[in-house]
């Protein structure tokens, strides 16, 4: 006998958002793993990228369709401040195939603000001369957002242009 889902992936996202903005008030650190769900559940309603269920091939997600990069890592950070400095993004997987690297920016409350974009090639050329750094595959948000494509905000949605020069 199967038991019915008595809960939304929508419901509990929203749950998750609450918890992870309360459990950072109450403790003064960020609750681990909560964020990168949040931004793999958003990252794929507003860009319309399905969710892979094997991450070992380096990505996260792939676009449907479109015009864009196909295999797509996804990486998140909530912004408490509107002070970049000292934030970095997740490891990038250096080694593995993947075409794009997708960057979603959070509030305190855990709602996603901004989602950025770019190229495999992008981000090659611009990664830190530090040969420590490149192997682990490390950037700062701030050159991260530098380099990238701004593809969609929470005021205006998808930019559907972002990728029209590919």
């Amino acid at each position: 006998m199967s038991q019915t889902n008595i809960y939304s992936v929508e419901k509990l996202i929203e749950q998750a958002r609450l918890l992870a903005a309360d459990y950072k008030k109450m403790m003064g650190k960020p609750l681990p793993g909560v964020s990168n769900e949040i931004a793999e559940h958003d990252a794929a309603r507003y860009l319309n990228l399905t969710l892979c269920e094997d991450r070992t091939a380096g990505y996260d997600a792939q676009r449907k369709k479109g015009v864009g990069p196909k295999r797509v890592q996804i990486k998140a950070r909530a912004i408490f401040n509107d002070n970049f400095r000292g934030q970095r993004l997740g490891q990038l997987k250096l080694d593995k195939e993947w075409d794009s690297v997708i960057l979603v920016l959070m509030n305190a409350e855990y709602q996603t603000e901004e989602i950025f974009e770019a190229t495999r090639e992008d981000v090659f050329n611009h990664m830190d001369d530090n040969t420590n750094r490149m192997k682990r595959g490390a950037m700062s948000v701030a050159k991260f957002r530098i380099i990238a494509t701004l593809i969609w905000t929470k005021e205006d949605g998808l930019d559907a242009s972002a990728w029209q020069h590919l």
